[in-house]
């Protein structure tokens, strides 16, 4: 009779605590992961770094991803210059492996945030399959900014070519004209902050990415943000949708 007793204690216990020892056990076994959608432009990078740092969860960024392994010489990273430097798109399976591997660490055991992936819906489908397997609970935030307010903030960019501090013509003009106000370096538009460009790009996500609006919609995983407010009321925002 004692040793039932015991038993049914030391259960209650794992159920209150996560173990006997205080430990991080989930009853459930799972884990918070977080996406970002949005055109370039929306903010998503900004909102990603606060938001994973609210969280406490780590900011994977794929466009990192490739840098880290590039300039680590990797495997992968050796098979993505080959496309890269033919001027081809990296396949999905390399994208998919990298990811896969940075969100195998001891880091993303309890959650992470995804900045620009997925992409497609051909990512988003092994994505999901990979979630399925580790019992994942996903969060999808939508932040909604109209076209034209996207080609003012690209279009007015001015990046330095000495230190990368990122001004602008209109919400943060430098205080002498082409000149940065933090290194006095010269301050030139990046040649993707052109018009011309900036509408390839928003074609591009218009065909690519934003079907991944219905498809997470489809899922009941999708939450819609207004991105054409002020930076700390879309964080605020963000928040109280990942919180409710």
């Amino acid at each position: 009779m004692e040793k039932m007793f015991a038993v049914v204690i030391l259960y209650f216990l794992i159920c209150m605590t996560g173990s006997v020892f205080g430990g991080d056990f989930d009853m459930k076994g799972q884990k918070q992961v977080t996406i970002l959608l949005g055109p370039p432009g929306s903010g998503k990078g900004t909102q990603a770094v606060k938001i994973s740092r609210y969280l406490g969860v780590p900011h994977i960024s794929t466009g990192d991803l490739f840098r880290e392994h590039l300039k680590n010489g990797t495997d992968l990273g050796a098979t993505a210059k080959k496309y890269l430097d033919s001027g081809q798109l990296v396949p999905d399976f390399i994208v998919l492996d990298m990811l896969f591997d940075r969100i195998s660490k001891e880091d993303c055991r309890n959650g992470y945030l995804l900045d620009g992936f997925p992409r497609t819906v051909a990512q988003a489908k092994a994505l999901e399959h990979r979630l399925q397997k580790d019992s994942s609970k996903l969060a999808v935030v939508n932040m909604c900014v109209p076209e034209s307010e996207v080609i003012r903030r690209l279009e007015g960019r001015l990046t330095c070519k000495n230190c990368g501090n990122v001004q602008h013509k209109e919400f943060s003009p430098p205080k002498n004209s082409g000149v940065c106000d933090k290194c006095n370096g010269e301050l030139y538009q990046r040649s993707d902050d052109h018009l011309e460009v900036i509408q390839q790009r928003l074609g591009e996500y218009r065909r690519q990415t934003a079907p991944l609006i219905e498809y997470y919609e489809k899922r009941k995983a999708l939450s819609h943000v207004d991105g054409n407010q002020m930076p700390e009321t879309v964080f605020n925002d963000m928040v109280a949708v990942l919180e409710s």
